[in-house]
Order: structure tokens, then sequence, then C-alpha cells
């Protein structure tokens, strides 16, 4: 299935057009994809982009265990009735049956499922291709036989004992009426010979055959024993040529199974271990455990901006990279790989040749109060396409980080799916175990991604929830409350809430530590790592002064007064005197020994000459400086400094590193080996924003509003046509149209609107080998018949020809 095309025409608008205003505008908040900009005209237009299979693609991973189960059942029998779909699921009443409703209202809340004037179920011909074998079961009869003659349905009605019809269709639907009677399929079979029972038990247990080729001269099924009995009667329809294995209609399958065969149907979440917690039990284990993370995650950070990590041949930072920074900071592997990803989309680092570097918005960032900082992680974390904590692939194979791997969609729900599946427990309750959350997270995503590494399903994504005070005591904090409806405001608020103000002053003991307790500000923690070393961090943290540490302060240009300054200013208490000892006595032993930069040495035995040397004018560009009497530096290189002597009249002689004359050769001249051309690299790197706030929010739909326009309006959106006086919205609407001729007007106004508006987009795109891609465009620019664009799949600009896009859909 491609995942972008135009949609088939379908009975959705006309539901849609007889929706209430406040169940569409319902529909309308849950698929968002459908309203984004430029927003639909008419409801013919929402339901061509409600049926895109791009569309219906990006809805399936956020669906639940009993949804998608409703939808594989409805699948096999659509259209088919309400009470029909119950029975096949054995949810005829009871609570089985309120979670067959609430399934139906969720798909009908995605437009994915609606019943029609005749009160059938219909589902979007997308997600009936989700499935190449629903349930096991091939496709209705009634479908099987759409290229039957007359005749062939004849001699089966026949064969049967049914009088035929007269014409086709009423042929048809007579053998449609048998078929879809399970007593009497079951006695067909009974009257069948043996090894024709054999073949047709066999063939309903399995699902259907989908062979990938075909070998000519191969047996097909009617060479088995008992197929004929059974292809007379359409209980095994053959392809009409002749080819690949004859199929079970889906109506004979499930009569075969028995009466009291019921589709898999899991209307409630699986039972968990529960313990009581109070509210402050989880604000103060989240309090801790976020206290700790901004700390560690301040740490990491400030030692990439110190020493940025370097980058692997094949990408990422190494395992090696990853212990070094660890080490700086002081935090296990797991803390450094989830601050490198979050800060990264955040746009607190970015890529830099052969390292990864902070950048300016690393400089705003780090002057931020902690609440703010751990705010802007969060955010990045629960929007991230991958799970940071992954370290193994499915080799057991070490991975880097910031390696640039594919989105993963998968990776997104399962986040998604821990937050509701924690949002859901019963109200002061927390599950017993952590892990007990993995199978609440399998039912509420069953289509997230599940990590090889883990040893209990979604392991790593929990521990990162944890780490990042998301969850605590088995339940969700109040930052998870807030990720789990995507409100920034309130994740901000419970931030400053649960996180204290940065601390200003540190305690300084005799034994020549510092303890800082809570997260230090920006301020107190650039003076302390200029002279002390960091020994722990987290929810306490400590530095230790040495003499090398206080050397290091002098070395940066401090005097030891000020350095003694500026810790009396944020000690709580006076300085103890082993620390201001520690300090003024480096200062004594600093400097007694200087060390000066010289490209070359000149020395001789006549102060007289050198001190001429020194003073004269045409030598000054060299750089000459006593050091002694008898000793000069230059700070020209050693050839340089001999030649501009020599060219003064003097007759220098050049001495080697031992202190020996250099004798000197004539050179001669070679042409020199020719040196290859440097590799280009694979991609150009592009620009991130680095300001490390949140991009603004382009402004929601006022869904309401919306509503009632396409309550009001016509029911279709009427076709441009220019030469008639119907004008096309925009003239980039009217170019595109004219060269991109596979489009529908709904996705020529979505590309028209990406090209105006400058906004990303995504597009099925055929290229002249014939081969299909879907590719997620940004930067266009138009200039036809080619679209010019940076492409998202290969990184780099590329050009597009407008008549090989096949379909577009939002980014």
């Amino acid at each position: 299935m491609s995942p972008i095309s135009k949609p088939s025409g379908s009975t959705l608008a006309a539901w849609l057009r007889g929706l209430d205003t406040p169940r569409l505008e319902r529909v309308l908040a849950v698929r968002t994809d459908a309203v984004s900009p430029p927003e639909p005209r008419s409801v013919g237009e929402l339901a061509d982009r409600l049926q895109r299979p791009g569309a219906v693609a990006l809805v399936l991973p956020r669906l639940a265990l009993p949804h998608l189960q409703v939808a594989e059942a409805l699948a096999a029998l659509t259209p088919t009735a309400r009470d029909a779909l119950a029975e096949l699921l054995g949810a005829v009443d009871g609570e089985r049956a309120r979670g067959l409703d609430a399934a139906l209202q969720a798909l009908a809340d995605h437009a994915l499922v609606w019943p029609d004037k005749e009160g059938l179920l219909r589902m979007v011909a997308p997600l009936r291709q989700a499935w190449d074998a629903p349930l096991g079961l091939d496709a209705p009869l009634v479908r099987m036989l759409e290229g039957t003659t007359s005749d062939e349905l004849r001699r089966m009605l026949g064969s049967l004992g049914i009088k035929p019809g007269g014409t086709k269709q009423q042929r048809l639907a007579a053998l449609v009426e048998h078929h879809s009677n399970p007593e009497r399929i079951a006695a067909l079979v009974a009257q069948a010979p043996a090894a024709t029972r054999k073949l047709l038990e066999r063939r309903a247990s399995t699902a259907p055959e989908r062979p990938q080729f075909i070998v000519f001269g191969t047996p097909g099924i009617d060479s088995e024993p008992g197929s004929r009995w059974a292809l007379e009667r359409g209980l095994l329809v053959q392809d009409r040529r002749g080819y690949g294995t004859a199929r079970m209609p889906a109506e004979v399958a499930l009569a075969l199974r028995g009466p009291g065969w019921r589709a898999p149907f899991e209307p409630a979440p699986p039972d968990v271990r529960t313990v009581s917690v109070t509210l402050a039990e989880v604000e103060r284990e989240a309090t801790a455990a976020a206290m700790a993370f901004a700390a560690h995650a301040a740490s990491v950070l400030a030692a990439c901006a110190a020493s940025p990590p370097a980058r692997l041949k094949t990408g990422g930072i190494g395992a090696r990279e990853l212990s070094r920074v660890g080490k700086a900071a002081r935090c296990d592997d797991v803390v450094v790989r989830i601050t490198l990803e979050t800060a990264y989309a955040a746009g607190l680092l970015a890529r830099d040749g052969d390292r990864v570097t902070a950048t300016e918005g690393y400089d705003a960032w780090v002057e931020r109060e902690p609440a703010e900082q751990l705010t802007v992680l969060l955010q990045a974390w629960r929007t991230l396409r991958l799970t940071p904590g992954q370290t193994r692939d499915e080799d057991g194979k070490s991975l880097p980080a910031l390696a640039g791997t594919p989105p993963c969609g998968g990776c997104l729900q399962a986040r998604e799916g821990l937050l509701t599946a924690a949002a859901r427990l019963p109200k002061g309750q927390g599950v017993q175990n952590p892990a007990d959350l993995g199978p609440l997270v399998a039912w509420h995503r069953p289509l997230a991604d599940r990590l090889p590494q883990d040893a209990t399903p979604f392991a790593t994504v929990i521990r990162e929830a944890e780490l990042l005070g998301v969850l605590a005591r088995g339940a969700l904090s109040p930052i998870g409350g807030a990720l789990l409806v995507e409100d920034a405001e309130a994740l901000a608020t419970a931030c400053r809430r649960l996180l204290p103000a940065a601390t200003e002053t540190a305690r300084f003991g005799a034994d020549l530590t510092a303890v800082v307790t809570g997260t230090p500000s920006a301020r107190l923690t650039t003076l302390l790592d200029t002279v002390a070393d960091r020994e722990t961090g987290g929810t306490a943290s400590v530095w230790r002064f040495s003499p090398g540490t206080v050397r290091r302060a002098l070395d940066a240009g401090r005097t030891p007064d000020a350095v003694e300054a500026d810790l009396a200013a944020v000690a709580v208490d006076p300085l103890p005197q082993p620390l201001s000892y520690l300090i003024h006595d480096t200062a004594r032993r600093h400097g007694r020994v200087r060390i000066a930069p010289a490209a070359c040495v000149l020395h001789g035995e006549e102060p007289a000459l050198l001190a001429e040397l020194a003073a004269h004018r045409k030598l000054s560009e060299l750089g000459l400086r006593h050091l002694a009497p008898t000793v000069l530096v230059s700070r020209t290189p050693l050839d340089e400094t001999v030649a501009a002597l020599r060219a003064a009249g003097y007759a220098p002689v050049a001495e080697t590193a031992d202190g020996t004359v250099r004798i000197e050769r004539t050179q001669r001249r070679r042409a020199a080996a020719p040196i290859p051309a440097p590799r280009r690299s694979g991609g150009t790197s592009r620009r991130r924003k680095t300001d490390g706030r949140a991009e603004e929010a382009p402004a929601k739909a006022d869904l309401r509003a919306l509503a009632i326009r396409l309550k009001t309006a016509p029911p279709a959106t009427p076709q441009p046509d220019p030469y008639n006086g119907v004008p096309f919205d925009s003239d980039t609407e009217e170019i595109i149209a004219g060269y991109a001729r596979q489009l529908s007007l709904t996705d020529v106004r979505q590309l028209a609107h990406a090209v105006n508006e400058g906004q990303a987009v995504t597009i099925e795109y055929v290229a002249a080998s014939g081969n299909h891609t879907v590719r997620t465009l940004s930067e266009l620019a138009l200039g036809p018949p080619y679209l010019y664009a940076w492409c998202h799949l290969r990184n780099d600009e590329r050009v597009f020809t407008l008549s090989r896009i096949h379909g577009v859909m939002p980014a």
C-alpha cells in the first residue's frame, strides 16, 4: 500500500454531512492532520484528507488494542451490521458490549469507521488494506466472484441444488445468501467426501497464502484430492487465469471454524498490582529525581561545552566519549545519552565538523533557573522520535549517541502509551513494580516499538520517565500529567513548583570542600568550577579545592585577593582558614618561573653585537627581545630570521636542536607529487536553531467555527476553471495544477500553501526509474516544471519534477 495516494470515493462525506456541529468539531479535534493549513473548504475536501492512506497510517499507531481488534474484525466482514460484529467478537452484552461501543465510538471519532444509511458499518479503504488477511480470513465471496461469469454462477447454484435466477446479479446474490448461513455451510461440508472435508478444515484454520511468484507448470489447488468438489460449489474460488492457490471466502472459513469461534477482543486493560500512594509522596520522589537529573544535565552539557565530544567516523558519539563525559559529570551512561539527545533536539548542541559543540542557545539556557532548564529538556524528550536510553541493537552491539538514526514513530508512541497508561491508573494508586506498566503500555499502544535490550516490555522508556521525574512511586507525577496533555504552561508551572530556585550560596569546609544543596546557579557553578573540581552532583553538589585548582584560577588571570573575595561573597559562613592559606600559599609560588614563547633563540659571545641586532630598524619585524646580555629571542621562525640577518649584512649560522651547527646543502628542485583533492562529505550540514527555545507553535484553528463553515458550505469544493470565471485561489495553485496532473485539487492546494508560506510538506514521488518514495521537503522554491527543496530523506538539496508528484500531505 502506498503511503500517500488519492483516496477513492466513499460514504464518508455523506456521514460527515449528517453529523451535528459538536460531533463534527470532535472529529476535527481528533484528526488535526486533516485541518492543517489550508483549511478544508467543504465536507468533500475534508473526507478526501481523512481517507488519505498516509493520514490513516498516522492514526493507526495511536489506537489502543481493542480499537485495532475491532477494526481488524470489521475489515474481515465490512460492510456488516453491528450485531454481526458483536457476535463475532463475543461482545453481545455486558462489559464486552460496552467495550465494543466505546471502540466503535473511538474509531468514528478518528473518521475510520462509520454507519451508512442502511445501518451497516463501513471503514476507509486504507484501513482495510492494513491487514493482508484480517483474522486469517481472505476476501468475502462477493469480492472473489467479481470476475465470474453468469454461467459459472449458474453451475455453482446447480451443484448446491438452488434454482438460479435470470440475471448475474440475482445468481450472485443467491450464492452469497447461501454461503452467509453457517448452518447451511456446515451441513454442506458434512456431505462432502472425506478428502474435501480435510482440505476445507485445514484451509479454514490457516491464513491464506500469498505467493510472491508463480512457477509455471506447478500443480494448482485443484490437483489436491477433494478440491474439485469444493470449487464446483463455491467453497473455494480459483483465479480466473488458473494461477496460484485457490482461495476460501471469508464466509466459508468462519462457518467452518464453528459457532463457538470468536475473534480476539480485549476491551479492558490487563490487571496490574497497585499500592496506595499519596500525592505528597509522588511529588517528593518526583522532585528528588527531577533535581538530580537537572543537576546532572547541567554538568553533562558543561562538560560538552568545555571539551566538545568527538564524533565517530560513522557518525554519533561513541562509548569512549560517552564514558569521558559521564566521568566528568559523574553520572550514568543513560543520563548522558538522555541529556545529549534532548539537548540536541532543543538546539543546545549541534554538530560542528567532527565534534558536537554547544550553541549560543546553550549560553542562554545555562543562565536560566533549573526549573526552566528542565522544562526545555522535558519538552524535547516528549517529542523525540527515538528512545535515547537505547544502548544496544538487535545484535547486542553498542549504539552511539546522536547517531542521526531515522525517526521512529513507534518510539514516540511507546512514550505516549506510558503516559496514558500511568494516567489511567486509579486515583491514589501506583503500580507496585514499575515493570508492570509494560503490559499496560502494550494495551494502550500495541504498535509501539519494543527495544531488543529490554528484559521486560518497555523497560527503557519506563526507566527514562523515572529519571526525569515523570513517574514516581509507580504513578504519574504533575510533570508527567503536563507532558501527557502537551501543555507547555502547565509543564513550566509544575517544574517551578517541584524544583526549588537555584542555590546562590555554598558552605565551605575546613577539609577544603564546598557543598551546595539543591541545584547551584549558573554564576555559582562557574565560580566553583574555576577554582575547584566537582566531586559529586545531584541533590547536593560537592567541589574540592587543591593547589592545582587554585593555580588554574590564577592562570585564568584572577588575583588571589579577587578569588578570596568572590568565594567569601557566596559563602554562608566566613571562609575557613585552611582555604585562605591554600589560596595565598599557591599565589606566592605562582609565576616564580616564567615561560616565554619563542620561534628561535639568538646567542653569541659579544653583548654589543646582540644589542645592535635588537636595535636594528630593518630587523624590527623579527620581534627580537633581550633575555640576557648574550641571549635574544625571536618571534619569527629560524629560517626566516637567518635570511633576514643575512640580508642585513650579518653572517649568522643556524643550530640544530641539540646545539650543533646545521650543515646547509643546496636544495634540488623537484616536482611535488600531486595531492589528491579532499573527498567531499556525503551531505551538507544544516544550521539548527540555536536559541534553546521551543519554536512558536502555529495558532490553533478555531474548530467550532470551522465545523460551522463546513456544515453550511456546499458539499464539494468547486473545481477552478479560469476560462469560465472560476479562478484558482493563487497563481501558485494554477501553476502547480497545470504541471502536476496527478494531484487532486486538495493536494494542489496543500502544496501551493506550503510553497507560499514556506512550510514543510510530505510528498509521494515517482522517480524516472519508477521507484516510489515518500519524502518530507522544506525550503520549497517553485520553478516550473520543477520544485526545488531541501529533502529530509537525502539530507541535501533536490530538484523534483512536478508531474512526478503523486500525493501531498502535511509534514
